[in-house]
């Protein structure tokens, strides 16, 4: 799934199951008393799924005797008494002696002679009898013998089991689903009535007992389930009570006998429920034809808790299994699903059912997909599989481009993974109401109209998002559909695969697209969020559905595409790392794995002659949070290279301990351009030296930065580089100089460099006129700008507008109103001209509302350049003449990407009454739809007046946003950054923590809440720190 902003501007904006099989695994040296329950007749055997139960403090208490057994010939008195109270007494190590007197000592000849010794043994041993009586207190289970702990007859150790809806017991506590039972096919019947936005179902679910139990338990939410049949094996069906947990979002039925490994059952479930009117679900949705008439839909977005919402079902991605999809409709509809239509079959009722073909490979629950509506398709074959793309009839003219880029993107998938796409059928769907960029259902993926459809006419740098997206949701058809993640905790198996295949693809396919530009600004973005304390492992434990909905952030996205290109880099030629890609998809075609899986495939296939542990090398990225920095110092030959954690908010211990294996490029001024110049040295440890000529002027490390990691090069060394870059720019890469610029504004926000030394790398830049380096300038110098404004600090930022328009001014002033072609350059040209308006440069401000009454005289039928229409939309917003004008184009304008452009438009408006309409507007979802108030937020929050109403906004109507969008979803992350992180005083540090504090599980423990106060505090901590020097520099 691509969660993010579709406009790419914006954008560049837990070990294997750790749950489950910490619950089963059973550990070293323990007595199981779950386990063993079944040689004590008394009680019947626990499920082994009920092991997890077991009380911890039972079981570190037996651990302590099983581990410290004594000889039968031994008749030492004190012996179990000393075991037992070591076992309590390692319960709070905190008030444990360093030399314990506990250590097993040969047993003494003779007691007879009184002893210092002897009275400090028999006082501890008063002491341990105390400690005897506390344990057997904590184990009521358990009877102590000579042997050790046997469990009492009369008090077997049970779970606590939640209530069900029904006030009797549910069998099941815990988020993880039981694995008992695995669901082999489903039988789906679906019934939407659109007119009453309600919907009735019938699921028959085929299933295979793997081991005895007497439950099934599985997940169900928001559906009222009428009736319910069970046949177990050959046997007839009968009626079963379905037990519901709601908390859980999971429902059960008991047995009163075991049902047996090995066996099948079925369990046939009938039910009811309302159209979702969120964005999850089966949900509904609506567009306005050409004639002005509402039409209405229904569509499913179900990844990552949502298919239980339209069907009950075992809603893990591990529970794999065959579908089979009927769905009712009016005879004016059209629907679809994963697999082709088998048959339709008309009802007496005057509706039609179709059938769909039942899967032809095993699917996670999350990629089921059905959509009711009348939209048309154009299609064509590629490679035995029908293409095709579908939208609303009157944008049908939009969709040849996304049909083009999809099937050149198959051809090269196929080809690339050297295994087919393996679906008769690929459908790419443009949904009017959709909440994320895009969604990779198998054979029917589902986009927002703004990542799906462009014009004929459209810019280059609009196809670019639109191809960019795609390419993401093909890559998922091998990466995440084929071969998913076992759970949530290793989501980047599937998102961070996906998203580095999409620029690598479109580099092939597109090459005139530029994509490595936009990957290079990603992989500078997702350093932001994981230099903060609050930012999480790739692959990090996952125990809440708010957790999971948290998973789908840049660390999963962007990080793990990024740490994927630092592997490739580091990898001899191409071959490992594309054949190693290749034996992980056919390893485990159609099955589930876990981050390890991919690098021992990776291993296996090394075909260099020095052998290469990729598991060994890539752990570290993986499995604990962050990145490091890299700082350089010489000393005449030698070059001593340090690494520590790059961690915006100190933490010691956190600080000290992390380390990573990192591949380490490198170039220097004898040889700094081409990819024959790079050298690699791999740093392991804390600290490593290699040799280098004295006579090197400078060196440049993270050669076009595809390493994950920051480089400081102390005083000399970024004096050395400032100097080489001033007298001549072309000295470097451009995206070696874009980093350098990157990494010196993060040592700044870090506190290792001053804001003095910034500025003076800065002065290049006057003759720098490449893209990249310049977009990450001025973003950084935006950034800075903004948060100057916020704090009130007029006369700086007055003289940042002096600054900005003297460093750029002869550039932004080169720059053309008319169409260009090339991508880079669009970019470069709206990102100046967007800075030079925004800061109202008369030059720039007048062009912009020239064109736009040109636009506007026209009716419309004058083409202001795609990459234009963002700038001329934000001045024009600023007139009280303009701004209705634009309300009125943007209500009936149909191209969707020039659309969404004048609503960032209007949003950035200045006036305050507008500024409160637009937000309630984008709440109430008729004007302007709801899925674009993220949006909406975020453009508000860029500006002076809007950002404080913002921050009003949000906190009057937080339970309004989350009905809206999930706690802990992409949306709610984004609303929160966008409306806290240009705070830098206390008193709104003091505001942020107070409102989030109060909501409790509203909303408090989102991850994205510690990243916010932590950003404010760094802001603070920032503006505290380099205000004076800016004073004076400025």
């Amino acid at each position: 799934m691509d969660p993010f902003d579709s406009n790419s501007t914006e954008r560049a904006n837990l070990p294997r199951n750790m749950i489950e099989n910490s619950m089963f695994e059973e550990e070293p040296d323990v007595v199981d008393l779950a386990k063993d329950s079944a040689s004590f007749p008394t009680f019947p055997a626990l499920d082994p799924d009920e092991v997890a139960y077991e009380p911890r403090s039972s079981r570190l208490l037996v651990r302590g005797l099983g581990e410290n057994d004594m000889d039968e010939d031994e008749e030492d008195c004190e012996s179990s008494a000393r075991l037992l109270g070591m076992s309590f007494m390692n319960r709070s190590s905190s008030h444990r002696p360093s030399s314990s007197p506990y250590t097993r000592q040969p047993p003494p000849r003779s007691c007879s002679r009184p002893s210092a010794r002897t009275m400090v043994v028999c006082v501890l041993f008063l002491v341990i009898v105390a400690s005897m009586t506390m344990v057997l207190y904590f184990l009521p289970g358990c009877t102590f013998t000579k042997t050790g702990c046997k469990p009492n007859k009369t008090t077997p150790i049970e779970p606590v089991y939640p209530e069900s809806t029904n006030g009797t017991l549910f069998p099941w506590a815990q988020l993880r689903l039981p694995q008992s039972v695995h669901p082999l096919s489903y039988d789906l019947t679906l019934n939407p009535d659109l007119d009453n936005m309600i919907f009735s179902g019938r699921t028959v679910i085929d299933m295979l007992v793997l081991h005895n139990t007497k439950r099934i338990v599985l997940h169900s939410a928001n559906l009222n389930i009428t009736k319910a049949t069970f046949k177990l094996g050959d046997g007839d069906a009968s009626d079963v009570t379905v037990l519901e947990y709601k908390p859980a979002q999971q429902i059960a039925v008991k047995f009163t006998e075991d049902l047996k490994a090995g066996q099948h059952c079925v369990l046939t479930l009938e039910y009811s429920a309302k159209l979702s009117h969120t964005y999850d679900g089966f949900y509904n949705s609506s567009y306005t034809d050409k004639d002005g008439n509402k039409r209405v839909l229904a569509a499913t977005q179900f990844e990552p808790l949502s298919a239980r919402k339209a069907f009950p079902c075992f809603d893990e991605p591990a529970f794999k299994a065959t579908f089979l999809v009927k769905i009712t409709r009016k005879p004016n509809y059209k629907t679809l699903s994963n697999m082709p239509k088998a048959n339709v079959t008309a009802l007496p009722n005057g509706l039609l059912r179709d059938e769909f073909e039942r899967t032809s490979v095993n699917m996670s629950t999350y990629l089921v997909a059905f959509i009711v509506a009348d939209f048309t398709p154009i299609s064509k074959n590629v490679s035995e599989t029908l293409v095709s793309v579908y939208s609303v009839p009157e944008k049908k003219e939009h969709t040849e481009y996304a049909l083009d880029t999809a099937s050149k993107l198959l051809e090269f998938y196929n080809n690339f993974f050297e295994i087919g796409y393996p679906l008769k059928k690929l459908d790419l769907v443009a949904i009017p109401d959709f909440l994320a960029g895009a969604m990779e259902n198998w054979g029917l993926i589902t986009f927002r109209e703004t990542s799906l459809l462009v014009g004929k006419q459209s810019s280059s740098l609009e196809k670019q998002v639109v191809a960019s997206v795609i390419a993401h949701e093909l890559a998922h058809q091998w990466f995440g559909n084929l071969v998913t993640m076992s759970w949530w905790n290793d989501l980047w198996l599937n998102e961070g695969f996906a998203t580095y295949m999409q620029y690598t693809s479109l580099q092939t396919v597109l090459p005139h697209l530029d994509i490595g530009n936009l990957f290079l600004a990603v992989r500078f973005r997702a350093m932001e969020k994981d230099a903060l304390n609050s930012s999480h492992a790739v692959s990090t434990e996952v125990n809440t559905p708010e957790q999971v909905e948290e998973m789908f952030d840049s660390v999963s996205y962007e990080k793990g595409a990024s740490i994927l290109l630092m592997l490739k880099a580091s990898l001899p030629g191409d071959g490992q790392f594309r054949k190693g890609i290749i034996q992980y998809l056919n390893q485990f075609s159609g099955l589930n794995t876990d981050t390890n899986d991919l690098w021992n495939s990776l291993t296996q296939v090394d075909v260099s002659t020095q052998h290469q542990n990729v598991s060994e090398m890539m752990s570290s990225w993986t499995s604990q949070k962050g990145f490091p920095l890299v700082t350089v110092s010489r000393k005449g030959d030698q070059v001593t290279l340090t690494q520590e954690h790059f961690l915006l908010t100190s933490d010691n211990a956190t600080h000290t301990s992390s380390l990573w294996n990192i591949p380490v490029t490198y170039v220097n001024d004898s040889c700094s351009l081409a990819p024959e110049c790079r050298q690699v040295f791999t740093l392991k440890t804390k600290s490593e030296t290699l040799r280098l000529p004295e006579s090197v002027k400078w060196l440049k490390l993270n050669y076009r930065n595809t390493g994950f990691y920051i480089v400081h090069y102390g005083d000399e060394g970024w004096a050395a580089l400032r100097d080489a870059l001033s007298s001549n720019v072309s000295v470097l890469t451009h995206e070696d100089r874009a980093s350098l610029i990157h990494n010196i504004f993060a040592l700044s926000r870090l506190g290792r460099v001053s804001v003095r030394h910034v500025f003076n790398l800065l002065d290049y830049m006057t003759n720098e006129t490449e893209t990249t380096p310049v977009l990450e300038a001025l973003l950084q110098l935006n950034n800075l700008y903004r948060l100057l404004d916020k704090r009130q600090e007029h006369t700086l930022v007055a003289r940042m507008k002096v600054y900005i328009l003297h460093q750029f001014g002869s550039l932004m002033n080169n720059q053309t109103w008319v169409e260009e072609e090339s991508v880079s350059k669009q970019e470069l040209r709206s990102a100046l001209l967007e800075t030079a308006c925004g800061l109202n440069e008369e030059n720039c401000t007048q062009q912009a509302k020239a064109l736009f009454q040109k636009y506007v005289d026209s009716n419309g039928t004058t083409r202001i350049p795609g990459d234009l229409q963002q700038v001329v939309f934000n001045v024009a917003a600023q007139s009280d003449e303009d701004w209705p004008t634009l309300l009125n184009m943007y209500e009936h304008v149909t191209y969707d990407a020039e659309k969404r452009k004048m609503l960032r438009g209007l949003a950035s408006t200045q006036d305050a009454r507008r500024i409160v309409w637009i937000l309630n507007a984008g709440l109430k979802g008729d004007i302007i739809q709801t899925q674009e108030l993220p949006l909406v937020i975020n453009t508000v929050c860029n500006g002076f007046a809007g950002y404080l109403f913002a921050w009003d906004f949000i906190q009057e109507n937080w339970d309004h946003l989350i009905e809206k969008f999930p706690v802990g979803s992409f949306a709610i992350q984004t609303v929160i950054k966008s409306v806290t992180s240009q705070f830098s005083t206390q008193a709104h540090l003091y505001q942020v923590k107070g409102f989030f504090s109060s909501l409790k599980e509203r909303g408090a423990q989102m991850r994205s809440v510690q990243e916010a106060l932590e950003t404010i505090r760094l802001n603070q901590r920032w503006m505290d720190k380099n205000l004076p020097t800016l004073k004076k520099w400025l």
